[in-house]
């Protein structure tokens, strides 16, 4: 049955959604280039409304050289041409929409690309230029000004300055060709305010901020004082993450967002020391939600994941906001692989998550069962933290490998012409075609787990669980409405006594005498 949809402006639709995140070259392909673009994801758009999501989110299809796949925007009024052009993004919105699905798109404030028309007259003007002042140009150390500024380091690995050939060194947290804008100055402020309508104006119903947290710098740029490397997706106390200038920044932009109907809404990503600093961007006069990376980073651990879903849920209810749930994205290892134990124990981490209150986040191909990639040749890499030393992994790519869809081979209907990274031998199984239909799939349980999710009274929204006796190595705990959740983390089955008939499980489970057993690595719901 097709789920049904309601795009009607509904107060606080966000506090319950379930978003999909796309990556736009690794989706589908429309003009079999090898490369996803706009056109292949409005092809794909009824299969997202069949899956049962709310909400899209899409990875930056902007103008831009893409050294960092496209996180190094040249234009952000603007569309790559390798993903299209503005009518196509405009058809993206307005068949979404008319699918009942909502649009998220994409916004890179802490820096733009080397190719941005600031930083190039920046550099053309040379040093007191007033555009140098749009981004944070300095002198370097040294008799000659030979060394960096300071000792911060890009967390792609080496110095987070680059020096111009007039002498003057410029701040880039990511790579060279990523410019750190400068937030201490009102043209960028302005600026922002303005790309938002820009999109706003086009129909789209919220932002995804990157690196949310890094926009404002401390005072006189200080020494970070250690020579410990940077971690993308790290929590460390640093200098220029997480100052609490960012917040005056967040409450400009929420009244930009309030002046447009159909509640608009933005997500930081927020990588901070605590969820309670995390929930500092989310007061009611600032952004609407944050990705929890901390749930992210938890392990499969009873104990753990049950702390970590406390402490989630405890950080949001002081600010009246939702939490979320997030797997996977397209930073970080599948969690498929990530978590170990396989498919098994990704499809009980799913169904966990599914049930827990808030906001959940999918990223595209885990409803397929996607691993990550590990073989994949050095020659074919293109994420810019490989190239790098002493960065990042650089196994991003291993994520990023284009979705398969039909077919018994390569590129298993992604496009007519290839992929741009190659995809595995043994994905014929995991195609959407040949999981369609088959009960078993996990395709399938995630279709069957979102119906429920979207007509179920005990699922969604809400601020807190009930946690329930359980042996250890399993979480258990209770819904308002009239739905148990119980989880196995452990190897071996467990047998307890069955709170209800079974809902849906992640495995297969036989009841007896009253009783269940509950298979390792399982999630089950119980409806009482």
């Amino acid at each position: 049955m097709t789920p049904q949809h309601d795009v009607t402006p509904a107060t606080d639709w966000w506090r319950d959604a379930v978003i999909y995140q796309v990556y736009p070259r690794s989706f589908a392909d429309g003009n079999g280039d090898g490369m996803g673009d706009l056109a292949g994801i409005r092809s794909r758009l009824p299969y997202l409304r069949d899956l049962g999501v709310d909400a899209v989110w899409l990875s930056p299809f902007y103008a831009s050289p893409q050294a960092d796949a496209g996180y190094d925007v040249a234009d952000y009024r603007a569309i790559d041409p390798m993903f299209g052009t503005l009518p196509d993004a405009e058809a993206v919105i307005r068949d979404a929409h008319g699918l009942g699905l909502r649009i998220i798109v994409d916004l890179v404030p802490n820096h733009c690309s080397d190719q941005h028309a600031w930083f190039r007259r920046a550099l053309a003007e040379g040093p007191g230029s007033t555009l140098r002042e749009r981004f944070h140009f300095r002198k370097g150390r040294g008799e000659n000004g030979e060394q960096p500024p300071n000792d911060w380091e890009s967390l792609f690995g080496g110095p987070a300055w680059t020096r111009v050939p007039d002498g003057e060194w410029y701040l880039h947290l990511f790579a060279p060709e990523q410019p750190d804008f400068n937030w201490d100055h009102p043209a960028v402020r302005d600026e922002f305010r303005s790309v938002l309508r820009f999109w706003l104006d086009l129909g789209v119903d919220g932002f995804r901020v990157d690196v949310a947290h890094g926009l404002v710098k401390a005072p006189g740029l200080p020494d970070m004082g250690h020579g410990e490397q940077l971690r993308l997706l790290g929590n460390q106390v640093l200098p220029f993450f997480d100052q609490d200038g960012v917040h005056d920044i967040y409450r400009s932009w929420r009244t930009v967002l309030d002046e447009y109907a159909g509640d608009r809404i933005a997500v930081a990503e927020a990588w901070t020391p605590t969820v309670e600093r995390t929930a500092r961007y989310l007061r009611p006069d600032e952004l609407h939600q944050a990705f929890n990376f901390h749930y992210l980073n938890t392990g499969w651990d009873a104990a753990a994941l049950r702390e970590a879903i406390d402490t989630s849920l405890d950080a949001m209810r002081p600010v009246s906001a939702p939490t979320t749930w997030v797997l996977s994205n397209h930073d970080v290892v599948r969690h498929t692989t990530r978590l170990g134990g396989g498919l098994d124990r990704a499809r009980a981490a799913t169904l966990l998550m599914l049930a827990l209150p808030g906001s959940a986040y999918l990223y595209q191909g885990e409803e397929l069962g996607l691993s990550e990639v590990t073989d994949l040749p050095d020659e074919v890499r293109q994420d810019p933290s490989f190239f790098r030393d002493a960065g990042q992994e650089g196994l991003r790519d291993g994520c990023r490998v284009p979705l398969p869809w039909s077919g018994d081979a390569a590129p298993y209907g992604f496009g007519a012409g290839g992929s741009w990274l190659p995809q595995p031998a043994d994905w014929a199984a995991l195609t959407v075609e040949a999981q369609t239909g088959d009960p078993d799939s996990t395709l399938e349980l995630y279709r069957t787990a979102l119906s429920l999710r979207r007509t179920h009274p005990a699922l969604g929204a809400g601020a807190s669980v009930e946690w329930l006796d359980a042996p250890a190595g399993v979480v258990a705990f209770r819904r308002p409405g009239g739905l148990v959740c119980t989880v196995n983390t452990t190897a071996a089955p467990v047998r307890l006594a069955a709170p209800g008939r079974v809902l849906l499980s992640s495995r297969r489970v036989e009841p007896f005498d009253g009783d269940f057993a509950l298979p390792g690595d399982t999630t089950v719901w119980f409806e009482e």
